[in-house]
């Protein structure tokens, strides 16, 4: 009968506690990324507060690297110095040229993480320097 009560499977309660779940990284991440999944999540102390996303990375020979990052700069309008100015709206770097920001989601990058507009404004808008970027495979 509690469960009739609470409408269990309703959308008030479950996402949340599988979304919290499927986050794979620790307390201290403020982003997480899970290569093999192709998803990224913000988090708070080990919370969910956005996510899953998807995301597409680094294709072969240019993979994303597993670790745990620190956000160093972020740069709103950012063209690549690496690849003939190519636009990345709504950077955030975490691993010297490595960001999160707005990029295809059918096609892999040289390393960086594509995410869609809204999901790319939201991780600009929410990380800041110092933040903790925990990548798994």
């Amino acid at each position: 009968p509690l469960g009739l009560a609470l409408g269990v499977g309703t959308a008030a309660v479950m996402p949340q506690e599988a979304q919290a779940a499927a986050a794979p990284c620790g307390k201290a991440a403020k982003a997480c990324l899970d290569l093999s999944a192709n998803q990224a999540w913000l988090m708070n102390n080990g919370a969910v507060t956005y996510g899953p996303v998807p995301v597409t990375h680094g294709k072969p020979g240019y993979a994303t690297p597993p670790g745990t990052f620190k956000v160093t700069w972020k740069d709103i309008d950012h063209k690549s110095s690496e690849f003939g100015g190519a636009p990345m709206p709504y950077s955030v770097f975490f691993n010297g040229g490595i960001a999160f920001h707005q990029g295809s989601l059918t096609q892999k990058s040289h390393g960086c993480v594509h995410l869609s507009k809204p999901a790319a404004q939201k991780f600009y808008n929410t990380l800041r320097n110092g933040d903790v970027v925990q990548v798994v495979r």
